[in-house]
């Protein structure tokens, strides 16, 4: 598809969006009755008329007030620093693809390319005990620590505080709104959403913009908060709430579901005890989450940490790189990313060897590693490494003499 082609398919795509009664089961249907989305610009009134559309909105799109009204908003974007993503853009995050009812496009501003990252959405009640904001906080700055993006919301009490964990960490995180990303709601949190920004983050909507917070857009928000998202953790939350409708999109959607247990004489605590009575997993620590995400998911994590802390690539594929520069600069990131890896004793030339060669997703077997190490270390100073390295709780030994990096 050539660059001219492709920018008037993504056009074509906000054009639907923004045409009256048109939403995204319509916008879908029509494009893939078309063979393309450019194709509403040429096609005839029937044409259109013959893919659903109402014949309202096939009028306003044959007579040009479609495409006039895309073209005004992209202007209105660009000048606001923003931008628009759709099917036809790398950056459309393929997670909302697997759901039902796709938004068709989304509004950002900030980084569009976060939007395919793994994250978890952080959700829960606006008015937390001390107990739940600092569970949001700390699970957020632990989580986005270790390179998970965290997705909430914005809005007040567990939201915010998911977010402000997020940034304090010096992580990514993605505020999913249910109104224009040119209209901060609340308003509190306009210094919150310039931060969010400023860090690298994103601000993302499936509404035009200058759309005000209508109560029915909310629940819309929240399935494509959950649809984002590798799983949903749940951080305290009444019976009747808009989080209960994130839970529910999540496991719809085939989301892992997460819960912080509650007190149960705290109403907020009905929500994530109940979920857990249901299957949910029980989450106190950043560990809970991390356990429980896909092999694939962890890769992708690790191998990021991984560039970022400056380890050769053979060092974690296994090769036999030496382990001067890399493995020291492996472990002063490290000590930056885990701050658990700050306190403990620095280690030894074998132990950083062997380091090298585990991981946290993917235990290593002791002849295997006695093997790989072999033409630099003797299976005596394997042994005494991995007893120091356990000892100081940097490695886990598994059973069948199995071991994984404790972080």
């Amino acid at each position: 598809m050539s660059q001219g082609v492709k920018e008037e398919a993504r056009l074509a795509w906000l054009a639907l969006v923004l045409t009256p009664r048109m939403g995204p089961t319509r916008c879908g249907r029509a494009v893939q009755r078309l063979g393309a989305a450019e194709r509403m610009f040429s096609a005839s009134l029937t044409e259109l008329e013959s893919t659903g559309m109402p014949a309202e909105s096939a009028q306003f799109c044959y007579d040009g007030r479609a495409r006039a009204a895309a073209l005004d908003e992209a202007q209105r974007l660009a000048e606001a620093g923003a931008s628009f993503v759709t099917p036809e853009d790398d950056d459309y995050p393929q997670r909302l693809l697997e759901i039902y009812d796709p938004p068709p496009v989304l509004w950002v501003r900030g980084n569009a390319s976060l939007l395919n990252r793994a994250g978890i959405a952080v959700v829960g009640t606006r008015h937390p005990t001390p107990y739940g904001a600092g569970m949001a906080e700390m699970l957020s700055r632990d989580l986005a620590r270790r390179g998970v993006v965290i997705f909430s919301g914005m809005a007040r009490g567990v939201d915010t505080c998911a977010h402000k964990g997020a940034l304090e960490a010096g992580g990514t995180t993605i505020a999913v709104w249910g109104t224009g990303i040119d209209v901060i709601y609340p308003k509190e949190n306009k210094k919150l959403a310039e931060q969010i920004v400023q860090q690298g983050g994103a601000l993302v909507s499936e509404f035009p913009m200058g759309t005000f917070p209508a109560p029915q857009n909310f629940p819309i928000r929240n399935r494509t908060l959950s649809g984002m998202s590798v799983g949903v953790l749940v951080v305290e939350a009444a019976e009747y709430s808009g989080t209960r409708i994130t839970a529910r999109c999540a496991i719809e959607q085939s989301r892992d579901v997460y819960a912080v247990p509650g007190n149960a004489t705290n109403k907020n605590a009905w929500g994530p005890n109940t979920l857990i009575k249901q299957g949910a997993k029980l989450t106190a620590t950043w560990e809970d989450v991390w356990e429980d995400l896909p092999s694939q998911v962890r890769v992708e994590l690790e191998g990021r940490l991984e560039e970022q802390a400056g380890v050769p690539n053979g060092a974690r594929n296994g090769g036999n790189e030496s382990s001067g520069g890399g493995s020291a600069s492996l472990f002063s990131g490290a000590a930056a990313l885990f701050p658990e890896a700050a306190t403990l004793p620095p280690m030894s030339e074998q132990e950083r060897l062997v380091m090298q060669h585990l991981r946290q997703d993917e235990a290593l077997q002791l002849d295997e590693l006695i093997e790989r190490l072999e033409p630099k270390m003797v299976s005596g100073e394997v042994f005494t490494a991995l007893f120091e390295l356990e000892l100081a709780g940097r490695v886990k030994q598994m059973p069948g003499k199995n071991y994984v990096r404790s972080f």
